[in-house]
């Protein structure tokens, strides 16, 4: 009878994020998201393992077919040799077709658009990226998302002190 296989406690278990955009979700309502796997080369696998990523002035076109990641910058590889990435190369995203149809007809309309929202290993070593259709906020929507956001930690702290 075979060994079963035991995991080592240093091995993921699950997906382990990398980045993370944080201000897509202050500056845009968050409509639809999707995963996508992303072609990366040698040296920009090993740079994303490390955690060199920058998702923040990051966008996905849609042209001919194709989904492609557009400003999101993957610091070159520190061991790398002289054939290493260029870091703001366009890199093409991975999915389904229907999924690129749908997100070029949204996209294609006044006011969208397709942001990275995070990048993570998946648990089996894959890059996927999480990718979200927004639409953009107004200044005082952002204002008014604050002013929620400070009204709920004052009801939770007051909710608190009652012993609730």
């Amino acid at each position: 009878m075979a060994k079963k296989k035991q995991q080592s406690n240093n091995e993921p278990r699950g997906p382990r994020v990398i980045a993370t955009n944080r201000r897509a979700r202050h500056e845009y309502f968050v409509e639809e998201t999707f995963e996508a796997g992303v072609v990366l080369t040698g040296t920009e696998i090993k740079s994303v393992r490390a955690g060199h990523v920058n998702l923040r002035d990051g966008f996905v076109l849609v042209r001919d077919g194709e989904a492609w990641l557009m400003n999101v910058h993957i610091a070159p590889y520190e061991q790398g040799n002289r054939y290493n990435h260029d870091e703001t190369r366009r890199r093409k995203l991975l999915l389904h077709k229907r999924e690129i149809e749908r997100l070029h007809a949204r996209a294609t309309q006044r006011n969208w658009t397709i942001v990275p929202l995070k990048l993570y290993i998946n648990a089996r070593g894959l890059a996927k990226i999480q990718i979200a259709l927004v639409q953009g906020k107004k200044l005082y929507d952002k204002r008014q998302t604050i002013a929620k956001r400070d009204a709920k930690r004052d009801m939770d702290r007051a909710l608190k002190r009652a012993g609730y």
